[in-house]
């Protein structure tokens, strides 16, 4: 599990590689990432947006920006958690993800960044 503390928001991640995908005669590894937020700090938080950057050994990087996660746009009151789950295709076995939320503070009502730790998207069996 990777994780990091940014803020008093600590996203923990985990992966695992979930098979291969052919669409339009192309191959595709298809991995699912599950997301834990925690807010550790004294203040309520929302996450509104996110922004990915998805590292592809085959192919140029990715970028993903869209308004909340799975379509939620969590509130977290201090000790809070909201886990989610999505996934991501690849042209090839080994690959990475790294990014930030975008959330507001309810107390302050400032907008912050909390980074996305860099988590490795790999086939396990290139491993062996």
């Amino acid at each position: 599990m990777i994780q990091q503390v940014t803020n008093g928001i600590k996203i923990s991640v985990e992966t695992k590689f979930v098979g291969t995908h052919h669409h339009d005669n192309r191959l595709y590894y298809a991995f699912n990432y599950q997301i834990t937020i925690e807010n550790n700090s004294n203040d309520s938080v929302q996450l509104l947006n996110r922004h990915w950057k998805i590292f592809d050994s085959l192919n140029n990087t990715e970028i993903v920006v869209g308004a909340g996660v799975v379509g939620e746009k969590p509130v977290l009151k201090p000790t809070q958690k909201h886990t989610y789950q999505s996934s991501c295709l690849l042209t090839s076995p080994i690959g990475a993800m790294k990014g930030f939320y975008e959330m507001v503070n309810f107390t302050s009502t400032k907008n912050f960044k909390v980074h996305i730790p860099s988590f490795q998207l790999m086939v396990t069996r290139i491993l062996n």
